[in-house]
This record gives C-alpha cells, structure tokens and sequence, in this order.
C-alpha cells in the first residue's frame, strides 16, 4: 500500500502512541539523512557503551504526553566522558532548565547539529567555536537540569539545521536509527 504525505503527517502527530508501544518510526523526509549518518559511522557518545546497550526512547511521551522526547538517552555513572561523535565545531555552549548544561555541536558542513545534555560539567578548555574531533572528550555524563538526580545519562539529540544554521532549531532525527544495526 502507497501512503502519501498527507497520511504520514498524521502518523507522525501520533508518535507518542507509537513510542508507548516501542515503535522505530522514521519519516520518509528523513530516512536519506539518517542514511548519510550511518555511512559516517558516528561514534556512540557516551565513552564504554556500545550499541547493544541503547534503546530507543526517541517517541517516549514527556509532560503528561504534551510532547515527545526526540532524543536518545545513553545511561551510564556519573563523570563518564562524553565523546563528539564526529568531527565538527562547538556551535554553542548553554545552561537551560530543561538541559542543564549542554553542548551544541554542528558537523563539518553544518547541516547537523548534535545537542549533548544534562552534562556534569564540560571538558577543560572546551570553548564556542572550538573545532573538535570525533572521539575528542567535550564533557562528562551528569544529572543537571530536569533529568532525575538518581539516574545520570546523556540526553543525545541530532537534527538537521534549516538554513540559517541556528543552532537552537532544526528538523529532529531519531539517533537510535544511526547505530540500529549494531545495537541489535
């Protein structure tokens, strides 16, 4: 069966229903970037977990169902680094209620961006602007922000960048679906 855009941007506004049942949903609209991510082979952000470990909480309800999660969270102890999971550029460095301290990375041709949260604190010398490399350590797992005081994880979200390259605001993309294969 052939199912137009129409009906997709339904099923799409029903994710949180799809993420109480597990689901893997990707929009069609984002399945040839999710694709160029997997062909960069990104490194998992989170230093020691491998891709058997994650789970997909991408459509998970937040608020009482008001939104979606739209991000991948990597559990691990506190003060375990946080990798950059490619090359790029420290796009901007931010203290938020929701994120805690964060870390905004876009790639190298900046059409993605890469936002760390609930980080325990940044690696020394990590600065805006500052180039990084893939595995380079930009911070350390932690619990700052909303994120539960007895379970520290990194919050990872990827999005694309629309084309004035803010770094707050871009197209959401599961992260599950660019390690998927190996994580199962």
């Amino acid at each position: 069966m052939k199912l137009d855009h129409r009906l997709l941007a339904i099923v799409a506004g029903s994710m949180v229903a799809l993420g109480a049942l597990g689901a893997v949903f990707a929009p069609p609209e984002s399945a040839a970037d999710i694709g160029r991510l997997r062909a960069r082979s990104l490194q998992i952000p989170v230093q020691a977990v491998d891709a058997t470990a994650l789970a997909d909480n991408y459509l998970q309800s937040r608020e009482a169902g008001a939104r979606t999660h739209e991000a991948l969270d990597i559990p691990a102890p506190l003060g375990t680094p946080v990798v950059a999971v490619e090359d790029g550029r420290i796009a901007k460095l931010f203290l938020s209620k929701p994120g805690g301290i964060t870390v905004y990375q876009f790639d190298p041709r900046s059409e993605f961006a890469y936002y760390y949260a609930h980080l325990d604190r940044y690696a020394d010398g990590l600065k805006e602007g500052a180039q990084v490399r893939r595995g380079e350590v930009i911070g350390y797992v932690g619990t700052t922000g909303n994120a539960a005081g007895g379970a520290p994880h990194l919050h990872f979200a990827i999005f694309r960048l629309g084309p004035e390259r803010q770094w707050w605001r871009g197209s959401p993309l599961n992260p599950f679906l660019v390690w998927r294969d190996a994580a199962h």
